[in-house]
């Protein structure tokens, strides 16, 4: 006889809204250090939010990604929480409103490296997509900034930063409610469906 075999599953939900609410939180509050909405002095409780809620928030959203084989949620969420927790360490260690050319030379880095999980995810992910390229641009306008420390370009790292918030809880709000429901309910541009592996969940 044949020994039977078995394949134990271990389900595991969607990182990527965790990571996406995450994210909003922590763009939204550098925005408004950029804005001018909170004044500098504040810089240094932005940063603890960020280690407190950001950083470790999109590392479990990492690991669980990488866990369902899925390489957009766990590289990108990855890099993300890196990225987040050095700005929250140099804020923290920095006199309020410095800019910091060692931060703005790894953002540059942090902004292609973004690129990465956002080129994997248009093959069939268009929300997270436009998320992740997105989030590209945000780091790429802050890291001139710190280079330059050009009010312009700080302006402008803000206003991104403000669509990078609303883009990240469109998204997180629209894969929660399909895992939630089990179907579409907001647009999230699948361009197609992944075939997964026998007895393993599809890509995220």
């Amino acid at each position: 006889m044949t020994p039977e075999s078995r394949i134990m599953l271990r389900p595991l939900g969607n990182p990527l809204p965790l990571g996406f609410i995450a994210l909003a939180g922590g763009t939204l509050l550098v925005s408004g250090l950029q804005l001018k909405w909170l004044e500098p002095t504040e810089g240094t409780q932005v940063a603890l939010v960020l280690i407190a809620f950001v950083f470790p928030l999109q590392l479990v959203a990492s690991v669980l990604g990488f866990l369902a084989r899925d390489v957009v949620a766990g590289t990108g969420m990855g890099i993300l929480s890196g990225t987040w927790l050095s700005i929250a360490l140099v804020t923290l260690t920095g006199q309020p409103g410095a800019t910091s050319d060692a931060l703005g030379l790894f953002l540059l880095l942090a902004a292609v490296a973004m690129l990465v999980p956002a080129a994997t995810a248009a093959a069939g992910k268009l929300v997270a997509t436009a998320v992740l390229a997105t989030t590209s641009l945000r780091f790429a306008t802050t890291g001139l900034y710190q280079l330059t420390a050009s009010d312009g370009w700080k302006a402008t790292a803000g206003a991104v930063g403000l669509l990078l918030c609303a883009l990240a809880l469109y998204a997180a709000l629209a894969m929660a409610l399909e895992d939630a429901l089990g179907r579409a309910v907001l647009p999230l541009g699948r361009r197609a469906a992944i075939d997964g592996e026998p007895g393993i969940r599809d890509q995220l």
